[in-house]
């Protein structure tokens, strides 16, 4: 419930979250690789049991307002989440069978079961939405005309990149090029059921791993990937790359294509020119020709999955609702509002296309502004986030939190075997951690979450913190200028984006200092501290999101 109180699908992301956090997390500072954030969430989810009593309850006397949202995906759905138990009648429109936006239309199901899916939209269409599935809202003309307090646009970047200009691209007559995102739509919903047995996937994206990953489970017997950049430069996650390869997917770089060969209005393959990547001093990168023999290969069918584009086909331009550059519309990147007040925009039709978790942000920040709006409130004048410090001391040795420090590489997330996966589309490929490992896994935390507070007050400058600290992480020196300060600590700061931990003057005229870029927050500078000028307490950070509690006027 702490998972879904924040980013509204744990079950989901645990399973295809991009893991923007995970870069950031301490224990990629000890070891390669942080903790599996994104996995565990999973493991909270596979193991919840029955969560139903604790999902909030849509009030049975509405407030009068009613929302439109058009489209199902997750940003559509986070702004239901937050709305409806507010008392807002919330009427909800996709062309789709059901909720879910691209969740649903191109995640795969050996990714994403479909089981999974419906589970955690069905938690949020249960808080008393109006659904219109199966229905294309083809003009905002029209729902402006409507009831409407406000309506939310959530209608993802819809549109695949194509090769429109590429020799051959329109000579084949038998419907064997496709493009990723609308051929992933199309087996999704059991139209596309099978590929010929050479197939291309051009492209270096997530969805480029989507579409071929799926090709080979839909009969792609030589199913190769051909992307234009270097290998270290693909834009898809690491792990998403490493599962394409670990079903015997080749992937070959710096290949531009030239042409489609296509005879009798048939595909037969296509060229590719070999390149080369030429860095200047500035990192700018230039794909220059090696000269070597263009690349010739057969294929049956090629798969497109080069980019998403927005399109708002169905926004007539003559609403007050201005569009600037690439024919976005102009969005306020803070609340989310257009130049038509009672529009609202989230997700990948606010600024392109980004990840799941991003969309959920923006569906927390635009349902802010939507009960702002609708209460006739300042969209500016948003409430904080809820944070908090808690000390974690509990007898003169002992903690709320295991502070123990210790060499743990991650585990691994066990693979279902590949011959079954690759003759099933449906059947999941990971099998995500049991209890246990997921316990194991969530020991490797470093507590970020758990911070070191100091007390100028109490210190008597004994030192013997920063004797104990294991990463020299904290110095006591004469107080200065921070690029000075910076040259004088007991381990180098060099990371110039963090922020220094700099106390007041102590009685000698020195400061403690602690760098938090080193800092394990093991807390042993508490359990030595013989005044308790260290104190470990535990932060809370819940985001802002639309809620009865904030008194609005009063901030």
């Amino acid at each position: 419930m702490v998972n879904w109180e924040s980013n509204v699908f744990p079950g989901i992301l645990g399973r295809t979250c991009d893991r923007p956090c995970e870069p950031a997390c301490r224990r990629g500072r000890v070891e390669d690789e942080p903790v599996a954030i994104c996995r565990l969430k999973r493991v909270a989810a596979d193991n919840k049991g029955d969560v139903n009593a604790f999902m909030p309850q849509a009030p049975k006397e509405k407030n009068g307002m009613k929302v439109a949202l058009i489209g199902g995906g997750p940003a559509s759905l986070t702004v239901a989440r937050d709305l409806a138990p507010l008392g807002y009648e919330i009427h909800l429109y996709d062309d789709q069978k059901a909720g879910g936006g691209m969740m649903r239309s191109q995640i795969p199901a050996f990714r994403l079961p479909e089981s999974v899916l419906d589970e955690e939209v069905g938690y949020v269409l249960n808080l008393g939405i109006h659904t219109h599935f199966n229905t294309y809202v083809s003009s905002m003309k029209d729902m402006l005309e409507k009831d409407y307090d406000a309506i939310f646009v959530g209608t993802g970047a819809p549109k695949g990149g194509d090769l429109p200009k590429l020799p051959g691209r329109w000579d084949c007559k038998t419907n064997n090029i496709h493009l990723g995102i609308e051929w992933l739509a199309s087996v999704a919903f059991g139209h596309t059921t099978r590929i010929g047995k050479r197939v291309i996937v051009l492209g270096g994206g997530n969805t480029a791993m989507d579409c071929c990953r799926t090709a080979r489970r839909l009969g792609g017997e030589k199913v190769t990937v051909v992307v234009r950049s270097p290998f270290k430069d693909m834009k898809a996650s690491p792990w998403e790359i490493a599962d394409a390869q670990r079903e015997d997917i080749p992937i070959l770089n710096n290949m531009p294509p030239k042409k489609f060969v296509v005879e009798n209005g048939k595909l037969k393959g296509m060229w590719f020119e070999q390149i080369a990547a030429v860095y200047d001093e500035h990192g700018k990168r230039s794909l220059l020709p090696t000269g070597e023999p263009d690349v010739f290969i057969e294929a049956d069918d090629v798969i497109i999955a080069i980019g998403q584009d927005n399109a708002f086909p169905w926004i007539e331009r003559d609403l007050g609702l201005k569009f600037g550059q690439w024919d976005m519309p102009v969005v306020d990147k803070h609340t989310f509002q257009s130049t038509l007040d009672k529009v609202f925009f989230g997700g990948d039709a606010a600024f392109g296309p980004k990840n799941v978790i991003t969309a959920v942000a923006h569906g927390h920040q635009a349902a802010i502004s939507i009960d702002l709006y609708c209460r006739g409130e300042s969209v500016y004048h948003r409430p904080p986030p809820m944070t908090n410090l808690i000390s974690q001391k509990m007898g003169i040795h002992e903690w709320s939190f295991d502070s123990a420090v210790v060499t743990d590489l991650r585990y691994a997330v066990p693979h279902v075997e590949k011959q079954a996966a690759l003759t099933n589309r449906t059947l999941e490929v990971e099998l995500g951690f049991d209890a246990p490992t997921g316990f194991r896994e969530a020991q490797r935390c470093l507590n970020c979450d758990v911070q070191t507070v100091f007390n100028t007050s109490r210190c008597i400058e004994c030192d013997a913190c920063m004797d104990i600290c294991p990463t020299s992480c904290i110095s006591f020196t004469l107080n200065g200028e921070e690029a000075d300060l910076r040259t004088r600590l007991s381990a180098p700061a060099n990371n110039l984006e963090q922020d220094l931990y700099v106390s007041e003057d102590l009685p000698t005229g020195r400061v403690m200092i602690k760098d938090e870029d080193v800092c394990l927050h093991c807390g042993l500078c508490a359990e030595r501290c013989p005044t308790a000028a260290w104190d470990m307490q535990k932060y809370l950070y819940q985001v802002s999101k639309a809620a009865p509690i904030w008194n609005i006027s009063a901030l």
